[in-house]
């Protein structure tokens, strides 16, 4: 076989190869559309979501998550089965290893960023008495499931629109971030964040304000 017989055989078997992941991937969003229609409100036709991304809803009831029209996922979506509620408006983007975890409720604004690696809890997760967490890790352990009754110190979290948050930056609860405001990367957020400022670090502070 020549060179050129050899040639053309591997572009028309990558050309196969590309088919074929092409096809896969396909299929495979559609999947994850199928399931995430059960489990939150978006607009299919406009809503962007990663094969990456994940949504947990341990309240079984798609009212309590909701992305606005041209937004896109990548990072992941989780509220509590005691409580807990999500909103995204319109042309936000979620990086990939971001998580937004509600026990409470997260309001996310329009044309919001969101990097990768961002953590965004209304909650602190577990209890603050010992046997109660303790409880909590053997019902996850055990059962993989979330006790009704958790006590976890839910603050909502409220982000304008036009925010943008920097990659691995954590917002804590009770916490509203500003119209327009910056948060610089590895910041930690603990209290509220002023309009059109730029804030960064841990502890967080000011440095300047934009437009």
């Amino acid at each position: 076989m020549t060179n050129f017989a050899k040639k053309i055989l591997r572009h028309f078997f990558y050309k196969i190869y590309q088919i074929g992941h092409y096809e896969f991937y396909k299929r495979s969003i559609q999947d994850k559309y199928s399931f995430l229609k059960t489990q939150m409100e978006f607009d299919e036709t406009s809503v962007k979501i990663d094969l990456e991304a994940s949504v947990i809803n341990h309240r079984k009831d798609k009212r309590y998550i909701k992305i606005g029209r041209n937004s896109w996922l990548r990072g992941q979506i989780l509220i509590c089965k005691h409580g807990g509620e999500v909103s995204i408006g319109e042309d936000c983007f979620i990086g990939e290893n971001s998580r937004i975890w509600s026990a409470a409720r997260i309001v996310i604004g329009n044309r919001v960023l969101i990097s990768h690696n961002v953590n965004i809890h209304d909650n602190s997760s577990h209890s603050l008495d010992s046997k109660e967490r303790h409880l909590e890790y053997l019902a996850i352990k055990n059962d993989n499931v979330l006790l009704d009754n958790l006590k976890i110190g839910e603050a909502e979290i409220i982000i304008e629109d036009d925010a943008w948050i920097g990659f691995n930056c954590t917002i804590l609860k009770g916490v509203t971030v500003g119209r327009g405001a910056i948060i610089g990367a590895n910041s930690i957020i603990t209290r509220d964040v002023e309009p059109y400022s730029v804030m960064v670090g841990n502890p967080s502070k000011i440095i300047k304000y934009t437009t």
